[in-house]
């Protein structure tokens, strides 16, 4: 009888999510500080979109591929809004199987959609310094078109049988989930089965969409240092390379956080929790956050439009 009871594989109906530990006290003062984050990230990413869409002497590459990422990154914080609202202001924690699966789609299949677009940013940068002639005829609208569309359905397609491979288990571990949002690989330590192809296929996804877009940002950036060196003075290369600050700034936002959190989850397993929480925090929200600001910054074109519209 005992034995019977003992080899049962209970499923959980509900996945918790958790805030921060210990400061269960101050979470109300906390989902202020997240209110301001979101805030400021929609305002800040639509008022981009509005000054791109709106003044067509911003109808060129780089400001189309500036709008993606500003699409992109409205829809990871509205991705990531209502789990995390849920817990600091109401302590809601549940959140229920499927509602996991869909967010956790959304949020993976995002962020491959945001190195890619990261990755165009940098072929953009790469043709702008390195083949300036041929600009205007490589990157043309129509094919920038079909750009986007190649990497949405990149990151939608790669993405898109996570939820069926985790929807085949039964969840019987402690069902505590490490962050205030799902990520595939929280969800599958729950699994009470062989969890093998999921840790292969997660494997898969991140050489070939993180590794592959990071290399060939990185080979890029190598490309045009040498350009640069090689056929510029000292002014021009200075003023080719500050074109380049604002995209190398996302580049560090948007990779370094997400490669500290991959190594904490896959290898150390013994981390501080408070880092792990820490580093998940800012590999979503820091993003949406910052990039308006610094393209704003180091535009000056994109800022006096900007004052023009809002400060006339």
């Amino acid at each position: 009888m005992m034995s019977a009871v003992n080899d049962t594989k209970f499923s959980f109906a509900v996945f918790l999510l958790t805030g921060i530990p210990g400061q269960e006290d101050v979470h109300l003062w906390i989902s202020i500080l997240f209110c301001l984050v979101y805030v400021i990230s929609i305002v800040g990413n639509s008022v981009i979109l509005f000054i791109v869409k709106t003044d067509p002497s911003l109808h060129e590459p780089m400001y189309i591929f500036l709008s993606m990422l500003a699409i992109t990154d409205l829809a990871l914080s509205i991705a990531t809004m209502p789990t995390t609202l849920g817990i600091f202001l109401f302590n809601s924690r549940e959140i229920s199987l499927d509602a996991c699966f869909a967010q956790l789609f959304f949020i993976h299949s995002l962020s491959f959609i945001e190195s890619s677009v990261l990755l165009l940013m940098a072929f953009d940068r790469f043709v702008a310094i390195c083949k300036p002639l041929r600009y205007a005829s490589i990157l043309t609208l129509p094919r920038i078109g079909k750009m986007g569309l190649v990497i949405v359905l990149r990151g939608v397609s790669l993405i898109f049988p996570l939820p069926f491979l985790l929807k085949r288990f039964q969840y019987c571990q402690a069902n505590v989930l490490s962050h205030c949002y799902c990520l595939h690989q929280d969800v599958i330590k729950m699994a009470c089965a062989d969890i093998t192809v999921n840790y292969i296929y997660g494997f898969f996804l991140i050489v070939t969409v993180v590794g592959l877009d990071s290399l060939f940002i990185f080979l890029s950036y190598v490309m045009i240092l040498k350009t640069v060196l090689k056929v510029m003075s000292n002014v021009e290369c200075l003023r080719a390379l500050n074109t380049c600050v604002s995209h190398l700034c996302a580049v560090l936002l948007f990779y370094t956080p997400r490669i500290g959190l991959g190594l904490i989850h896959g290898y150390w397993k013994t981390s501080p929790r408070l880092l792990n929480l820490f580093l998940g925090y800012i590999s979503l929200f820091v993003p949406p956050l910052m990039n308006p600001i610094v393209y704003t910054v180091k535009s000056q074109h994109l800022s006096a439009r900007i004052i023009r519209v809002f400060f006339k």
